[in-house]
């Protein structure tokens, strides 16, 4: 039984292939899983997917009459598939529930620290012999507030990073984490972690209740000389509305590794093609924003755990057990 894997980066790609050498075959491809590319799954069993696959109805109809049973998504997020439809179409769902935390966390500090001190304008003078600097005076963080949205394991690693910083700590989620609280965390409104903090962070899941979590209203509440970081999902962010507010000269920086239209752009060379997408064509225009490609996760120990659980739902799968992973249970 040999299984294809969609999305695979260059350098995912050994480590997926020594991951499977001692259970089964496995084939990787770097296209995305889309209703265009579907029908090559024909005949295989078992589809591996990345975070940026279209697993909508008709992507899973498609997969189904191929005759794939097993979905394994390489990631915790699953806001890219229909659930319902797999469970109606008798397939099984499989995730990445956990993988290193300090990758993500880490990766949205060093956003915040980049826009915070100029970082990307710096290096682009230097390249220049431009060692002027105009322009590139940034804050102190020990003593400033950081608001963390969403204290699960990302957000508590991002917070324990900020403690060391000297920082003072709001948070906001439906349960409080006592580990949080440890460090000296407060929980508080939305509103008033808005109106307090000088660094935002999001790290909670996108679903129908955080669909543009920051929205125009919740822009507006931020301090003008605030800092925004968004390496959760693009979604949680009213992109839109976000530009308009940089537009009247809002924020200290603003760093984003995701997007809400990332899918058919990130992790693809575009540099060559003009971009339709007018609101990311004005976003990566202002000297005071950082966008990177959805990278945060992409680090070597994030991703053999994100492999090594792939394989663990397959192996499941095939023995008929049903673990955490597993979205979807066989039917």
């Amino acid at each position: 039984m040999e299984i294809l894997a969609f999305g695979v980066q260059a350098d995912e790609k050994p480590l997926i292939e020594h991951a499977f050498r001692d259970h089964q075959e496995v084939r990787c491809l770097d296209v995305f899983l889309n209703e265009d590319t579907a029908p090559i799954a024909a005949g295989y069993e078992i589809v591996s997917t990345s975070v940026n696959a279209q697993l909508g109805a008709r992507v899973l109809e498609t997969l189904a009459a191929g005759g794939t049973r097993l979905v394994a998504q390489r990631s915790t997020g699953f806001n890219n598939i229909d659930l319902h439809a797999a469970e109606r179409l008798g397939m099984t769902v499989a995730r990445v529930s956990f993988y290193s935390p300090y990758a993500v966390a880490e990766f949205a500090w060093t956003l915040a620290l980049a826009v915070n001190r100029r970082i990307v304008r710096a290096s682009t003078r230097t390249r220049d012999f431009d060692f002027r600097l105009d322009g590139l005076m940034g804050r102190d963080l020990h003593g400033r507030t950081a608001g963390v949205l969403g204290t699960g394991k990302i957000g508590e690693a991002f917070a324990r990073i900020a403690h060391g910083f000297g920082m003072r700590l709001l948070g906001w989620d439906i349960a409080e984490n006592p580990a949080c609280m440890e460090l000296g965390m407060t929980y508080v409104h939305k509103d008033q972690l808005l109106a307090e903090s000088d660094l935002v962070s999001l790290h909670v899941p996108l679903m129908p209740q955080t669909q543009h979590l920051i929205d125009a209203d919740a822009l507006k509440a931020m301090k003008d000389d605030a800092i925004l970081v968004n390496s959760s999902r693009g979604g949680l962010v009213d992109t839109a509305a976000l530009v308009t507010e940089l537009r009247e000269g809002r924020f200290t920086g603003v760093g984003l590794d995701v997007y809400e239209s990332e899918a058919g752009l990130f992790f693809l060379d575009k540099s060559l093609e003009a971009i339709e997408d007018d609101i990311l064509a004005r976003l990566v225009t202002f000297p005071n924003v950082l966008v990177t490609s959805h990278q945060a996760y992409y680090t070597e120990d994030a991703l053999r755990q994100i492999v090594g659980t792939t394989v663990r739902n397959v192996l499941d799968y095939k023995a008929g057990r049903r673990s955490e992973n597993v979205l979807v249970p066989r039917s």
